[in-house]
């Protein structure tokens, strides 16, 4: 707006007082800024995002676990020996030279890939059931007092309890182990899509309700994005208690897979190979958790723009 110059005005007392005209500037006018077309992200584009928002998190994980090599290999390359004993514990160069060795044989491979085989499938069937439920029992009445009774009684029950009766029911070993892989995943994704569906704003579902959604609707684009968030906690807390009673079953009843093989270094003992084994597994499920959380990233982008309370 451009500046209008001011006169000095004389005043005469007995001209009373002086007619004052404002002349106010019309408005500029605006030029509507171009409408910008919605530019749909790649899925490229969505997984580079996250993994950026990822980076931090990965560094210092890094730190983490190198503070934690770093603590292994002065205990075992100095012998401490102060009520914990690492006198007979392999260093870091042990167990490297160990998995050289691994990798170069077809069993360790072949354990590896047995057990990561039996993670999918018991986690899969785990994750479809747990989630299916869930919203049943969370979002309808009859069916949480139909089915939630059962679910609590069985829930208390560990993993590693359904070995006898898993044998005793499935025909092959094999299933037995997926079954308690299953058992071990199940509640907890049950009980936190349960929570999640629980959660959701009722008014969302009344504003829904009133925009002429129907229930399979609500369900679809109401109530399993807003339960997702907790969907997904379960499903990370779920894959850890699946890698619990896989490894159990494996050294239980097991003939393959990585449990087996810690399982058969400890009766050999093989202490390098127990090391390798417990390293073995740690790693699986660590990448098993992340990719978890990876996806939970790209799927649930708002979550990004969610701050809680006490983050930082």
């Amino acid at each position: 707006m451009s500046s209008v110059p001011l006169r000095a005005l004389t005043l005469d007392p007995a001209a009373g007082p002086p007619a004052v005209s404002l002349v106010v500037p019309a408005p500029a006018a605006r030029t509507p800024p171009a409408a910008m077309a919605p530019v749909a992200a790649s899925p490229a584009a969505s997984w580079l995002r996250a993994l950026r928002r990822q980076a931090l998190g990965l560094l210092l994980g890094a730190v983490s676990l190198g503070g934690l090599l770093l603590f292994w290999h002065l205990a075992t390359t100095y012998r401490w020996d102060f009520y914990i004993r690492f006198t007979n514990l392999p260093t870091p160069a042990e167990v490297f030279t160990q998995l050289q060795t691994a990798l170069a044989s077809q069993k360790f491979l072949t354990n590896v890939g047995i057990s990561l085989r039996r993670i999918a499938l018991g986690f899969a069937v785990a994750t479809l059931l747990g989630v299916g439920l869930g919203l049943l029992v969370g979002r309808y009445r009859l069916a949480r007092q139909l089915l939630f009774p059962a679910f609590e009684a069985l829930r208390p029950i560990p993993a590693i309890a359904w070995v006898p009766i898993s044998i005793m029911l499935w025909p092959d070993n094999e299933v037995s182990i997926v079954f308690i892989t299953f058992i071990g995943a199940f509640f907890p994704i049950l009980l936190n899509t349960v929570s999640g569906v629980q959660a959701v704003d009722a008014v969302l579902l009344r504003a829904g309700q009133c925009l002429g959604a129907r229930e399979p609707q609500l369900m679809w684009h109401v109530v399993l994005p807003g339960a997702a968030p907790q969907i997904f906690t379960g499903l990370a807390v779920g894959m850890g208690v699946a890698w619990v009673s896989l490894i159990a079953a494996e050294m239980i009843s097991g003939q393959f897979g990585i449990g087996y093989f810690t399982w058969e270094s400890y009766s050999l003992i093989a202490y390098a190979d127990i090391v390798l084994g417990m390293i073995t597994i740690g790693v699986l499920g660590l990448a098993c958790s992340w990719l978890i959380r990876l996806a939970s990233h790209v799927l649930l982008p708002w979550q990004a723009f969610t701050k809680l309370g006490g983050q930082t």
